[in-house]
C-alpha cells in the first residue's frame, strides 16, 4: 500500500512520481541494459534577487567537464552525464553491478532574460550552482516635451 502524507503539496507529490519513474522502471524492467538510459531530471532550487537568479541542481557523480549549460534568452538548459569508473583489477571479475552511466537533463524558463556574459557556474560536491545575472534594462532616457 502506498501512503502519501497529506501535508505535501501537489508539486511535491508530482516530483515523487517523477522520481519513481526516473529511478524505478529501468532498474526493474531492464536490469541487463548497462548503457545510457533515459535522462533523469535533477532536483533544483531557484532563488531570485534584484540582480540575479541562483539555481542549485543535484548532479551526483558528475565531473565539471561533463556538464553543459545553455542559455537562450530566458530559457536555461542543463545536460550532464556521470561516467562509470571501471575499477577492475587484473584477475577480478564483476559478480554484480548496479552502478552505470547516468544522464541528467533539465530545462526551465525564468521571468527575465539572462545576461550570459555576467553569469557563472560552479560544481562542488555534486551540486551545480548557477548564478544567472539578469539582463539590465536599458538606461532610462528623458524625453523633452516640445
Amino acid at each position: 500500500m502506498f501512503l502519501v502524507p497529506m501535508t505535501r503539496s501537489a508539486s511535491d507529490l508530482a516530483r515523487s512520481f517523477d522520481r519513481l519513474f526516473d529511478d524505478g522502471f529501468e532498474r526493474f524492467f531492464a536490469p541487463a541494459a548497462q548503457g545510457n538510459g533515459p535522462a533523469r531530471s535533477p532536483a533544483l532550487d531557484v532563488a531570485e534577487s534584484e540582480r540575479a537568479y541562483t539555481v542549485k541542481l543535484d548532479l551526483p557523480g558528475v565531473a565539471k567537464e561533463d556538464v553543459k549549460v545553455a542559455i537562450d534568452g530566458r530559457r536555461v538548459s542543463i545536460e550532464a552525464q556521470a561516467r562509470k569508473d571501471d575499477e577492475k583489477k587484473e584477475g577480478d571479475r564483476i559478480v554484480y553491478r548496479e552502478r552505470s552511466v547516468s544522464s541528467y537533463a533539465r530545462s526551465f524558463t525564468v521571468a527575465t532574460e539572462i545576461d550570459q556574459a555576467e553569469s557563472g557556474a560552479k560544481l562542488e560536491n555534486g551540486v551545480l550552482t548557477l548564478t544567472l545575472a539578469k539582463r539590465g534594462a536599458p538606461a532610462s532616457a528623458q524625453l523633452t516635451v516640445n
